[in-house]
Parts: C-alpha cells; structure tokens; sequence
C-alpha cells in the first residue's frame, strides 16, 4: 500500500522561511506579472488533471512500444484540448503540453514544430492554403526529413536528389546510395504520412543545392507506404522512446512541380530554377529550432536543479561539527558548488532564449519587409548560443544529478528522463562543434571586416574596442566589469585566430587549410562569444529587477560569471587582463557568494515554478517528502506484481539445484 503524506517537510518549510526574498515576485519576473503567472497555472493544471483522468501506468514502467503509444494518447489529448481551449500563443501552448509530456517525446513532436513552421516559412501563399487546412486537421501528419545515414550538418553533402522532369512537370525523388537515406526524422517511422524532404534539386542538368520537397510517404487512409517509398522506425536509442525517429528510402517517387515549397526559390515548369535573395532563407526552420534550443535548454536545466536543490535541502548525510549530528547536504560547501551554479546557469540560458526567441521574431518581421540585413547576425548567434546551451545544459543535469548521490541514478529522480531529452540537443538541428564553427565564420568575417576599418553589426561592434588594458575587477563584482571581462576574452580569441588566419593566406597557405589547423581556436573563440552574449543578457535582465529580487538576483549574476572565469581561467589571465592576484580574489569570492546565496537556494528554484507533475520526481516534490515517495515509487514496480517470479522457477531455482546438489549440506531445511 502507497504511503501517504500530506504535510511539508520541515527542513523544506524552514528554507522558505529563512529567504531573504519573496519568491512569488521573482515568478512573476519570469512569467511576465501576476496575471500571466495566474494564466500559467490555471493550464497547467487543467493539464495535469486532465492527464489523470487518462489513468495512464507510470511511464518509467513502460516498454518502448507502450511509451511510443503513451505518446501518442497524451499527444493526441494535448493538441485536442489546445484546440478545444483556443489556445494561440506559443507560451501557452508550450506550457499546457508540457505539463501533459513532462519530458516524453510523441509521435506529433515533429509535425506541431518544424513540419508546420517549415510550411509557413517556405510555402507560397497558394501552397499554404493548400496544405495548412489538412495540416491542422490532422489529415496530414507531417514531419521534417533533412539528415540522412552518411551525413547531418554538412548540408551540401545531402545525397537525395530531386531531379525535375519538365515533360511531366514533375519532380523525381532519389535516394541514391545507402549512406543517402533519411534517418533520425522524428515521427517518421511509424507516425507521419508526409514530410519536407530536403534533397538536392537537379533541373536541366544543373545541380542548384538543397530545396525543400512536400512528399507524401504514406496512404492518407490505410497509413501503408506508398510504391517506391521504404520507411520505418530506426529502433531503440539512449533516451526518446516516446517517438518513433525513423528511416526513409526513395526510389523513383514522383511528385508534382507545385510540391517544392516555393516561397523564395522556385523551378518554372521549363525547369529554369529561381534563386532566392538568400541561400538562408531555405533554412530559416533550422535558425527558428536552434534559438528555440536555447531557451528549452535552460528550463531542463531549471528543472534539473530545483530537484537536486530541493532533495539537498532534506537530505541529511554525516557531519560538519563532530558529535552536533547529521546536517542537509546542502550545508556543505562543496555541495553548494555544485548545485548553485546550476541555478544560475538555468536562469542565464532562460533568459538568453527568451532574448534571442525576441531577436528571432524580430528578424523574419523584418525578412517580410524584404529586409535581411540582420539575418547572418541571427544565424550566428543562434548556431553559437545552440552549442553553448545545450552543452552546459547537458552537463549541469548531469552535475545535477551526481550530486543526488545514489537516488539521482534512479528514474524516481525525474533526472534521468530530463537528461535524455535534452542532451540529444547537442547533436540534432546541427551538431555542436559543426555550430561553433558556423558562428565562427561569421566572426572571421567581422574581423575582417574591421581591419579594412568597416563599421560592425551592433551584435559584434564589442569587437572594435581595443586589446590594451586591465580588468578593473574587485571584491565588489560590478556586473559591467564582469562583462567587459567576458568581452575583452571573446575580443581577444577572435583577433588572435584571425590574424594566425591572415598570416596563413600571407605564407601563401590555401585557406581550407588554414582553417582547419586552426578550428580549435575558432570553435573556442565562438564559444567565449555566446558565453559573453549570455553574461550580456543576464546582466541586462538583472538591471531591470528591483528590490530584494534584484539583490539575490545580482549575486546569482555574479556567481554565474564568475564560475565561468575560474572554468575559463587561462583565457582571461592569457595576456594579462586578470591578474594572478585577481584569479586567487575571484575564487574567494566566488565562495563567498556560495555561502550568500545558501540560504536562498530553495526560493530560487521554487521560483521556477514547476508543478510536481512536470517536475516527475520523487526527489524535487515541492513538499519534500522523498522518502515516502520513493518507497511509493518501489511499491509500483512491475517486479513486484507478482512475489515469485516465473523468472526464479524458469532459471533461478534449476541453477540453484544444480549448484547446491553436490553439497554436504544439502539435506539441511530450506529454513535456517
């Protein structure tokens, strides 16, 4: 029988107590007020209820199969209820789906993002009234086909080919080799019965690169493949199992002219092919999905620390003074090192993507317009912030959950299901360090720039500053200081690489050549860059806080710079711009403000404001009760529907007997 538990644990109650600031304001920083934060809960939990209803099984009990059904059922519940409630804006959707699939992918994943952004992006007006009617009503379960078995980021390299026929008007789809079939688009496999494929267009003979083909995969009514399309569900993998990534083989599968989505290139029925204004334009869904990493980023990492913050406040563990008892885990200062910067890194990439989602929206209004001039700026931005999240958001779940000790290895934990869904970010929608390089090219670029004495975007002008100079940092940590830290770092990479670049080409040395031999350099340099960008973002958020929320906030700032600098130590002592004096200050303060922020660590992350049911843990429940939860949690295992197994009598018994037979004491009672 489940134990039951109703009141907050005290350890819990006296942590709220002991905040020096009120954590509902800091809610409501993050959700835009009152009234939104209001909004926010009242979807959430008609979500939640809502699911409860479904009386589904708890889903780390389920096989792969009974996850991939389960997401389909919840899938299925949360865009008829998205529908059913009206919901229009991004947030709101986000947020009442979210609390339906707390971290468990679906089958319609793929068809409610990329699928149809990439129709409303790249689709003509006529196309789109075609299409979206059938989109929206489900007619069309659609997904997004780009990378294929031989190769992902390296775009150019795509190996299916759609080759226009102009006696039919027609184009003809091809997956030539092995290493040409897609693989990994989610949905795909078992789910969709169409896709944007993208293939290299092929028309009077002339390859002109990658477009983006509408293709039907499967019969709207029986669901079976169509002739000349091979297509299935790729199998098991380290975490996903809700969704069904698949593969898909083409042979000679025609479609009409009208079906390449042509809202900036097109092909005339005599085959001439019309160039878009920008070749980037035919991947803006792949620039919308990698700022959109960001911001998703932050929030598994956010749920990540509220339970290892939460579980280390109750958890008690050995002793600081001898003989005074065991003390919360979270009293000891190397566990506040791990977990504290977590905290404050969740909230800088939160903010970050709420800024570059802003950026985003603000650039294909002005793509409308016709104008493009800040679109290279987004695309590098987002390629390096992409990396940069999902690498530390990877790596601070997984900080996350060591420091839950034993329980953070058990799925009871909610850290597990939160680490395999956002750790595949490091390698979909472009793989980290292939990003890395993209915004470093971008930044090349700039550099360029500069030295013939152009004006730089203002998303880069951080650059024209001069080298010389000192840090100005001391014990009061300015938040300005801090940046112009991380600032003169990124200055300082980007001009070091791009002058080993510019004495290359001088040495006469083929700049392929000089670019690769020097891509470390350019991939740590366009690293420091997103990581200036976001301490920018953080400080600006900071700056308009106020109150007892701006000075918890303004410390949570300080320490995730700081934590960065000692990680990043030798660059920023490189040439002298910190001193051996300053690094040993920044590491003692860097302590201090552990110790400062201690005792706002649970309103921190209660600010967050994860339901229960989002967070899926038995370890980061609001009232604290771990234990009895995870008693509850071993109480549901399948292993135990049944006392003796048919496990023991099959194997376990036969092996035993054939060990023990030879004993000399196996005449001796089964009952000692």
């Amino acid at each position: 029988m489940a134990v039951q538990q109703t009141t907050v644990n005290p350890d819990l109650a006296v942590e709220r107590q002991n905040a020096t600031f009120n954590a509902e304001e800091l809610t409501y920083f993050l959700y835009n007020g009152p009234e939104w934060t209001k909004r926010k809960r009242y979807l959430q939990n008609l979500a939640i209820q809502g699911v409860a209803k479904l009386k589904l099984k708890q889903y780390a009990t389920l096989s792969r199969e009974e996850q991939y059904e389960s997401g389909l059922q919840k899938g299925a519940y949360a865009i008829t209820m998205v529908k059913k409630l009206g919901l229009k804006s991004p947030a709101e959707r986000m947020l009442f789906t979210e609390a339906v699939n707390p971290h468990e992918a679906t089958g319609f994943n793929l068809h409610n993002s990329m699928f149809t952004d990439t129709i409303n992006r790249l689709a003509s007006d006529e196309q789109k009234e075609k299409w979206l009617p059938l989109v929206q009503s489900f007619r069309m379960v659609g997904t997004y086909a780009q990378t294929e078995l031989g190769h992902g980021t390296f775009l150019r390299g795509l190996e299916t080919t759609a080759t226009y026929d102009p006696q039919t008007k027609e184009f003809i789809l091809n997956s030539p080799t092995i290493s040409s079939i897609k693989y990994w688009p989610g949905g795909l496999g078992k789910t969709a019965n169409c896709c944007v494929v993208m293939a290299q267009l092929i028309s009077n003979g002339q390859n002109h690169g990658m477009q983006s083909f509408m293709v039907q995969i499967r019969d709207y009514d029986t669901h079976e493949p169509l002739p000349g399309v091979t297509v299935g569900d790729i199998g098991n993998k380290f975490g996903y199992a809700g969704i069904d990534n698949g593969f898909l083989r083409l042979n000679n599968v025609r479609i009409p002219r009208e079906n390449m989505l042509m809202r900036y290139a097109k092909v005339l029925e005599n085959g001439t092919f019309v160039h878009p204004k920008s070749d980037r334009l035919v991947y803006g869904t792949m620039t919308m999905v990698r700022s959109a990493i960001v911001h998703d980023a932050g929030r598994g990492l956010a749920k990540a620390a509220t339970i290892a913050v939460r579980y280390s406040a109750v958890r008690k563990q050995s002793e600081i003074q001898p003989g005074a008892g065991e003390v919360k885990v979270l009293d000891f200062q190397t566990q506040q090192q791990k977990v504290l910067p977590q905290v404050a890194a969740a909230y800088a990439l939160m903010f970050t993507g709420r800024n570059v989602l802003a950026f985003y929206m603000q650039v294909t209004s002005q793509i409308e317009k016709g104008a493009l001039e800040e679109l290279p700026q987004l695309h590098a931005l987002s390629a390096g912030l992409k990396a940069v999240s999902s690498w530390d958001a990877t790596n601070g779940i997984e900080a996350c959950r060591l420091a839950c000790g034993g329980h953070g290895y058990s799925q009871a934990s909610g850290i597990p299901k939160i680490y395999v869904d956002v750790c595949p970010s490091c390698t979909y929608e472009g793989e980290n360090t292939v990003m890395t390089l993209q915004t470093a090219r971008y930044l090349i670029k700039c550099y360029n720039q500069l030295r013939q004495g152009e004006q730089l975007p203002s998303l880069i002008r951080f650059l024209q500053s001069p080298l010389e100079g000192r840090s100005s940092l001391d014990n009061q940590l300015e938040l300005q200081e801090l940046l112009a830290a991380f600032e003169h770092r990124a200055r300082r990479m980007v001009h070091e690489v791009g002058q080993k670049l510019q004495t290359a080409a001088e040495e006469g040395k083929k700049s392929h050549e000089a670019w690769n031999s020097n891509s470390v350099e350019l991939s740590a340099a366009a690293v420091a860059f997103a990581q200036a960008y976001i301490v920018k973002v953080f400080t600006d958020t900071v700056s308009r806080m106020e109150g007892k929320v701006k000075a918890v906030m303004t410390s949570l700032c300080q320490l995730y710079a700081l934590d960065g600098i000692i990680r990043y130590l030798g660059d920023f002592m490189k040439d002298g711009y910190i001193s051996s004096e300053q690094a040993v200050l920044l590491q003692s303060q860097l302590l201090t403000l552990l110790a400062e922020l201690r005792p706002n660590a649970v309103a921190l992350v209660d600010a967050f404001d994860f339901p229960d049911a989002v967070l899926d843990s038995a370890l980061g429940r609001w009232d604290g009760n771990v234990y009895e939860a995870l008693y509850d949690y071993s109480l549901r295992s399948k292993l135990n529907e049944k006392q003796v197994l048919d496990a023991y009598h099959k194997y376990q018994r036969p092996f035993m007997e054939s060990q023990w037979k030879n004993c000399p004491q196996a005449a001796v009672t089964s009952r000692l």
